[in-house]
């Protein structure tokens, strides 16, 4: 399987990526070893992931969902997590 997941940053950005698992990615995050980008706004925290069954799937939904607007990955991230809590 392979997973669209996002972090929130210490700088509350969000970042977005694909991977084969969510933890083990987003510990990487926080030890410098991910993205560029989170390498300078850690610590991260996990706020969504969503399960795609090809490569190619999930990096189409990671492009799809980093051209929305900050608003709408929100939303996206409140709507997993009440799922998630429920």
């Amino acid at each position: 399987m392979y997973y669209v997941y996002m972090v929130r940053c210490k700088d509350n950005s969000l970042y977005t990526g694909w991977t084969t698992d969510p933890k083990r990615r987003t510990k990487q995050h926080n030890e410098g070893k991910g993205a560029k980008y989170t390498c300078s706004k850690r610590p991260v925290k996990l706020v969504y992931v969503e399960e795609t069954s090809t490569k190619q799937e999930a990096m189409r939904r990671e492009y799809a969902i980093k051209q929305l607007r900050k608003v709408e990955k929100e939303d996206i991230c409140k709507n997993w997590l009440d799922e998630k809590n429920k």
